[in-house]
């Protein structure tokens, strides 16, 4: 069995028990589609204050779809976890694409960057700051949910994770005037 293997079946002994499991399985519906992160561009994109925030997330999301569901998942085709690795339980239907890498970390950790750098961005203030931290907590969360439900092998989060942490940052380089999209 490979480290990654190794890793995720201690991650499920360990952490796995019956309280938890309806929570984490909760927190991955969360990050389904995107469509939590969908919501909070929009919410965003509707006041003024905050649309150069929103319309940042959606082309960060819009990138990780591209970047990693259609393009690196067909090009790795990587085999879930459960399916290979001894010990490994899955505790959530069976998605039907590739393993590699998460969608899930990649798409939540886009859009919590996006949102964060638009917060440091602007300088807001205040509530902003439970938005911050919410958004990077919710990230986390969803991110390791993949384990936990044991759909993802460590790698394809922590890929995922560097993959959305770099487009978060990327769709802050387009070109901007006075704050606005050009």
């Amino acid at each position: 069995m490979s480290f990654d293997g190794e890793l995720l079946v201690w991650i499920q002994n360990v952490c796995v028990n019956d309280f938890l499991t309806p929570i984490f399985k909760f927190i991955t519906f969360l990050g389904n589609t995107g469509w939590i992160w969908i919501v909070l561009a929009i919410i965003l994109m509707v006041f003024k204050k905050t649309r150069t925030i929103g319309i940042m997330v959606t082309l960060a999301l819009i990138a990780s779809l591209i970047v990693n569901n259609i393009a690196l998942k067909n090009i790795v085709m990587r085999t879930r976890p459960y399916e290979v690795v001894e010990g490994v339980e899955r505790l959530i239907a069976a998605p039907s694409d590739y393993s590699f890498p998460s969608g899930h970390a990649a798409a939540s950790f886009s859009a919590a960057i996006a949102v964060m750098k638009g917060i440091k961005k602007f300088e807001f203030k205040g509530a902003y700051t439970v938005l911050y931290y919410g958004v990077l907590i919710l990230a986390i969360l969803i991110a390791f949910s993949r384990l936990y439900l044991g759909v993802h092998y460590p790698t394809d989060v922590a890929v995922g994770i560097l993959s959305g942490w770099i487009i978060g940052n990327l769709v802050w380089k387009i070109p901007m005037k006075n704050n606005k999209l050009k």
